[in-house]
């Protein structure tokens, strides 16, 4: 059997009829959000603009695991500023689609991952699941999820989790908020959903409804965002921290965080 990579990082699926489309991370067993999969993501979503069938679009990793997260190495000075704002026009890029989304989390979902995962209006989620934003251990935050929490959970648990970098398997994860659901069988649960509260609907209508419900989010990416990148990008990458604690990752090595 080839252990070749496939020639592009994801996989798109139709199902039920067309009204359901996937997009599968398919670089297991890491699936880890690089460029060029955030690029493929991308280029998926422009693709499936005007689609009249579309009433959901699936977000799921191949194997194990969601995804361990954006590159660190991409994190880097000279690289980041290339990469974050990639990253955040995807979710700017999942709004304009204005089609319902839903994440099927196994495994480990964490940083970017995880604002992917979470930003979507539905989590589905088996107990092996592990979502968590660990961007502080690097010296890092995640932008989106400093957004994405406040729509999910109470201001000050999405605060400490930011703070913390802490990962929750699924069960806690549902009880926070992150997630909506928690089985062994989390793709079952997620079409027993779509067919019973989904699948009968006007697809126009379930568009505009979704546009309406997430003004707020769209809002936020218009406005917050870009204010949580320059703070990211022109601030706290020009303090020697970040820099050391992706090092120190990459190293495999304790960071010697500097006392400024």
């Amino acid at each position: 059997m080839s252990t070749e990579p496939h020639s592009t990082p994801i996989r798109f699926l139709r199902q039920a009829d067309g009204s359901i489309g996937r997009i599968v991370l398919d670089r297991p067993k890491a699936n880890v959000l690089d460029e060029a999969m955030i690029g493929a993501i991308r280029h998926q979503l422009h693709e499936l603009r005007g689609d009249r069938a579309l009433k959901l679009v699936v977000f799921e990793g191949a194997g194990r695991h969601f995804s361990f997260g954006a590159s660190v190495e991409e994190h880097l000075p000279g690289r980041v500023r290339n990469m974050l704002p990639a990253f955040h026009q995807m979710f700017v890029d999942i709004e304009e689609l204005g089609v319902p989304t839903a994440a099927v989390v196994r495994g480990q979902c964490l940083g970017g991952a995880a604002e992917l995962a979470t930003w979507c209006g539905r989590v589905f989620c088996d107990p092996s699941a592990r979502i968590g934003f660990p961007e502080i251990k690097l010296g890092v935050f995640p932008p989106v999820a400093c957004m994405a929490l406040r729509w999910r959970m109470a201001g000050s648990r999405g605060t400490e989790l930011v703070i913390s970098g802490r990962s929750l398997p699924g069960p806690d994860a549902v009880a926070a908020g992150l997630a909506d659901d928690c089985s062994d069988d989390p793709e079952a649960a997620l079409q027993a959903w779509f067919d019973r509260h989904i699948a009968p609907l006007s697809p126009a209508s379930l568009g505009f409804s979704w546009r309406a419900s997430r003004r707020p989010m769209a809002r936020a990416l218009g406005e917050e965002l870009p204010a949580l990148e320059r703070l990211y990008l022109d601030e706290l990458m020009n303090h020697p921290d970040p820099t050391e604690g992706l090092h120190a990752f990459l190293e495999k090595r304790p960071p010697s965080w500097s006392r400024a």
